[in-house]
């Protein structure tokens, strides 16, 4: 009985079927497929497997499958890259800020800089024979100088007779500060990294380039302080001053009048304008630029 049972069902397998598709109107044979079980398994089977691949593929190659739950977009980790690097500059870039923030800070307050990278920038700079103490100027240069800055004190377009720093960064000419006296000069090696002028009571002083008031305020040592920001990380500083004509954030133009000749600070020994001219962090002798004392 069971013997005859298998034999039934393997022949059921095996048994051919036959599907005919006729038109409603005539009765007229359309098609007709010849099939058996064992057929029609083998074809869900294949077409099984089909839709499974299909399917694999879809999800793994196409952006189908953002919209299956669970799935994220194909493109995020891409743009996750993109915002933690972008990150990352910015914090560069807002470390930059802060130390030159903090390197401004420190050349208006006075910080000495013996320990400090300023040094070796220093050394270097005096290596290459920048300081006035190993350069004389000939008489003929000073007369030069004095000449050129008398004509070209109210120019502020560029040419290209001005010094390699201010060609180079197409730094305009400086305008004379303040016309006086130098008591003071510049010298690196003892820290005193600008020139005091002396002139009349109540003379004003003024902007030697344009530029943006980024410190404008009082301190114990060196009394009413200004300080411009120019471009090209050009900086200049005026210390000991009477009172202060500009507030920060406010924008001068070369010429302008910032503050008044005064005496103010402990470290001031009378009236006088302690003028300092920075560029990329490094102090310069600004009677190497300008000539102060002009009738």
């Amino acid at each position: 009985m069971d013997q005859k049972q298998k034999r039934n069902w393997k022949q059921k397998l095996h048994d051919k079927y036959r599907i005919v598709i006729y038109s409603d109107d005539t009765y007229e044979e359309k098609i007709h497929i010849r099939l058996n079980r064992m057929n029609v398994a083998a074809i869900v089977i294949f077409l099984s497997i089909l839709l499974i691949v299909g399917t694999i593929y879809l999800i793994a190659f196409t952006s189908l499958r953002e919209y299956i739950p669970g799935y994220t977009d194909v493109n995020l980790n891409r743009r996750v890259y993109e915002m933690e690097r972008r990150a990352d500059s910015l914090e560069d870039v807002f470390h930059q800020k802060d130390l030159y923030i903090q390197n401004l800070k420190n050349i208006i307050s006075g910080y000495d800089f013996s320990d400090d990278s300023i040094k070796g920038l220093l050394t270097k700079k005096s290596q290459n024979n920048f300081d006035n103490s190993s350069i004389k100027n000939s008489k003929q240069d000073s007369l030069f100088r004095v000449q050129f800055e008398q004509e070209t004190q109210y120019n502020l377009f560029y040419n290209n007779t001005l010094s390699d720093i201010q060609y180079n960064y197409n730094i305009p000419t400086f305008f004379i500060p303040l016309n006086g006296i130098v008591t003071n000069h510049f010298n690196g090696n003892e820290h005193h990294y600008g020139t005091d002028i002396v002139s009349k009571n109540d003379a004003l002083i003024k902007a030697t380039a344009d530029g943006t008031v980024v410190y404008a305020d009082w301190s114990i040592e060196r009394g009413y302080i200004i300080g411009i920001q120019h471009k090209n990380n050009l900086f200049s500083i005026y210390k000991h001053n009477a009172a202060l004509l500009k507030e920060e954030g406010d924008i001068v133009k070369a010429g302008d009048a910032i503050a008044i000749i005064g005496e103010s600070g402990n470290l001031s020994t009378g009236p006088h304008l302690h003028f300092e001219l920075w560029f990329n962090g490094i102090p310069l002798n600004p009677e190497e630029y300008i000539s102060f004392e002009i009738n």
